[in-house]
Parts: C-alpha cells; structure tokens; sequence
C-alpha cells in the first residue's frame, strides 16, 4: 500500500456527522490471533469441540496476563456477523481473505519486548497450537495503535467489534476511518476504539483492524441494520475510497 492517500473522496456529502473525537493513541503493542473454527455463521452457539478451544484459550491468557509487561489478555467467541460488507470486498472475493472468524485472541504488551517474550511462552505457544489444530484458517498479527476514540473494558461481559478492514491505500483508509467514526458516536453511542495497525503489512490480509465494545447487541444492531445513513454515510464512503469493512460481533469467551 501506498504511503501517501489519494484525496479523501466524499459522497453524499450533505450528510453531516462530526468529526470523531480521538484521544492520545496508546503506546501498547498488541498481539490478534483471528480463526475460522466452525464456519456457521452467525455464530449464535458453539460446538463442544469449540469450547474445549476457548477454555485451552483462556486458560493461557491467564496464564500470561500474569507475565510482566502484559496488561491484558482476552479471548473472545463470535456472536454474528452484522451487514456491512460492501462492493471493494465482493469484487476481491479471489484475492483477499473474506473475515469469517469465530474466534480472536488481543493481547496487549507493555513494549515490542514484551510481545517477543510473550510469543516464546510455552502458553502461547500451546494456545497457537491449539487453535492451528482446530481452525481451517488464521490470521496472527503484532500491532501497534494509530487511532484511539477511548480504551476497551475487557472486565465485564458486553458486545465487542473486530472490523477487518482492507484497503488499496493505508492512509486513505485511515483518513475515511476518521472520516466516518463520529456516525458510529452519535448514532451507537460509542465512546471506545483501539485501531490495530499490523507491524508488518506483508503479512495481513487486513490495513487496520478496530476494535471496540458496547453495552449491549441492542445498543448496536439496530443501527447497523436500519438507520438508511450507515449506508449512505459510512458504507457508501468506504467504497468510494477502495476501502473494505469485514465486522464481526463477538462476547467474552
């Protein structure tokens, strides 16, 4: 991807939402591990066989959330997959790895020290293992965070976002990020996102992936599905900009 954006291209531009309200980015590094476990959308149950994953997860993010320098480690399962795919990912469908996956993995480090240390654990290691045996895909990325709305509460149970995003453009897919996130506070109600930006983008299928929370699938859903500017104003600008939203919905595992 190109460093310099094309010009942020703006349809529909009598719709007005204000500019997102951003906070210092942090200065964690983070570990996400997505995986394709069982492909049933929308997710609404696991197998037992999945949840012999999950509890192997769980066990070892505990394990490290102990570690020095980790200030959180969390597992999640996947609720549904809300709408928002748009027209740049259909039409990439041969090339580019359409987000299905049940399960995420975030672990956040202290420092890019921390995240090597955390990835020679023997309970990452036999986490990796674990979901590689079970999963038919995964993707694994160390991050970094360049856009930041507020940190995301993993102690208490809520309805949490991983939106993959691809992008001809890594700026141009900053900049619509940006550009469109204030919709998301003024219709949702959300004052919460960490942005992840993979350290090494050879090796993602994804620009960025966000991450946030909300109280409640009532708190979100309804939006998504029937407030007519999540098309017009956030759908219809990403392609407008080559820019692909993948979401999944998910709960604490």
């Amino acid at each position: 991807m190109a460093a310099d954006a094309p010009p942020l291209r703006i349809v529909n531009a009598e719709l007005r939402f204000p500019r997102v309200d951003l906070i210092e980015p942090s200065a964690s590094r983070f570990i996400h591990i997505a995986a394709e476990i069982e492909a049933r959308p929308p997710f609404l149950t696991d197998s037992g066989a999945k949840k012999k994953v999950l509890a192997k997860a769980k066990d070892a993010c505990t394990r490290l959330a102990r570690e020095p320098g980790v200030k959180d480690a969390a597992v999640f399962t996947a609720i549904l997959i809300p709408p928002g795919l748009g027209e740049y990912a259909k039409q990439r469908a041969d090339r580019l790895h359409i987000a299905r996956f049940d399960l995420a993995v975030l672990i956040e480090c202290d420092n890019a020290e921390t995240v090597q240390r955390v990835q020679r654990h023997p309970a990452y290691e036999a986490m990796q293992r674990t979901i590689a045996q079970a999963a038919s895909y995964v993707h694994a990325i160390t991050a970094t965070n360049p856009r930041r709305m507020g940190p995301v509460d993993h102690t208490r149970p809520g309805v949490f976002l991983f939106n993959h995003f691809a992008a001809d453009n890594l700026a141009q897919n900053l900049a619509v990020w940006d550009y469109t996130a204030g919709w998301f506070e003024v219709e949702t109600g959300l004052d919460n996102s960490t942005v992840l930006l993979p350290d090494d983008a050879d090796k993602s299928q994804y620009s960025i992936i966000n991450h946030c929370r909300w109280d409640r699938l009532l708190d979100v859903l309804p939006s998504l599905m029937f407030k007519k500017t999540f098309h017009s104003y956030v759908l219809d600008n990403f392609a407008a900009n080559n820019v692909a939203a993948m979401p999944i919905l998910y709960r604490l595992a």
